[in-house]
């Protein structure tokens, strides 16, 4: 067993810059009021010495945490097999890494993890939560509104009862999911498919029930038994699939709503000795390069830029913390990215803040 050597102290950081230990504090913790010069000399004593701030005792001068829950409301299998949300988290790590917050991961397996999330967040460990993969049923947007954390959702939220009011508009960020499924049938259209398929995903999130809008703003009126309700994995795909050629063996062309869903449509249209496209064209959802790039044919798909989603979400939430009392609403500016991400809307009396992606069709071997 070594002895390791005693961590230093604002004490010994005071010291070695020659300043008094409530300087050393300030700087250390983000104060204002300490000249330019002296913020220096204490920042060489910290990397000098190799000073790592005592959390707990920061938090109790800055009142944060920097850590930020993320909650995906996804069985834990579903959430470590769909690259979507390896993306998403990637991008929602970059930005809180960049910002020096920590990412808590918190997933909810089943009904009993509802309490146990909103209890660990009304708990005051983390500052604020990111949120996901909302069902319309879910009782976490009203638990997580009862523990007070300020929060930005991932998609657009698809209630209407105004639960907003008590915290101020509800803060998301979504893809043009809507008029993203409108290009995809358009463009089947455009190749003389008239016998247009859609597998949807689950209705009970407004990305499925927004892709089958789309589809039907195209489409019309178009034949029920074109329609198939799916859950936004492979099998569920292959399983939507098989009733559709079942229902209407004459399909000409499929809108799956997602990648995922598109490659399991493929594997079963290549067992019942379909081509692609000659015979049934297919445009997915996304455009998650490890999938779209791998399906036999290559796919033509929606692109949204999923990184770009949680990154933004990330921001949002940040920017919101470092409003005068937390915020309740992500205020617009004239800093947001070159890339031409839109600057979210302001005003606490809005009757919700949301940032809505623009998506684009990326056209491969599949349509």
């Amino acid at each position: 067993m070594t002895d390791t050597a005693p961590r230093p102290t604002l004490e010994a950081v005071a010291a070695r810059a020659g300043v008094s230990r409530a300087t050393v504090s300030r700087v250390v913790n983000g104060g204002d009021g300490v000249r330019e010069p002296l913020v220096e000399r204490v920042r060489r004593a910290v990397e000098e010495l190799g000073y790592v701030p005592n959390q707990a005792a920061r938090s109790l001068v800055t009142r944060r945490h920097d850590a930020v829950a993320v909650v995906i409301a996804e069985p834990e299998a579903r959430v470590f097999a769909d690259p979507f949300f390896a993306l998403q988290l990637r991008g929602i790590s970059k930005e809180l890494t960049a910002h020096d917050n920590q990412l808590v991961l918190l997933l909810t397996e089943g009904r009993d993890d509802h309490a146990r999330v909103a209890r660990y967040l009304a708990g005051g460990h983390v500052d604020g939560a990111l949120v996901f993969s909302l069902h319309l049923d879910d009782p976490l947007p009203g638990l997580i509104q009862g523990a007070g954390v300020p929060t930005v959702f991932g998609g657009r939220p698809g209630w209407s009862d105004g639960r907003a009011a008590a915290t101020g508009p509800t803060v998301y960020v979504d893809s043009d999911n809507r008029g993203g499924a409108r290009d995809a049938v358009r463009h089947l259209a455009s190749l003389g498919r008239t016998r247009i398929a859609h597998i949807t995903g689950p209705l009970d999130q407004t990305s499925a029930a927004d892709r089958l809008d789309g589809y039907r703003d195209v489409m019309g009126d178009a034949d029920p038994k074109l329609v198939a309700e799916s859950d936004f994995t492979p099998a569920g795909g292959e399983r939507a699939m098989r009733a559709l050629l079942d229902r209407r063996p004459d399909l000409d062309a499929l809108f799956a709503a997602n990648d995922l869903t598109a490659a399991g449509a493929l594997r079963v249209l290549r067992e019942r000795g379909l081509r692609v496209p000659e015979d049934v064209a297919v445009v997915g959802f996304d455009d998650m390069l490890p999938v779209a790039e791998q399906t036999d044919p290559p796919l033509t798909t929606v692109r949204q830029d999923i990184e770009e989603m949680g990154r933004l979400m990330a921001r949002l939430l940040l920017r919101r913390l470092d409003r005068p009392g937390g915020g309740t609403g992500p205020r617009a500016t004239d800093e947001d990215g070159p890339d031409g991400t839109p600057a979210a809307p302001d005003g606490p009396d809005d009757a919700g803040a949301g940032v809505v992606l623009p998506t684009t069709l990326v056209r491969r071997a599949s349509a």
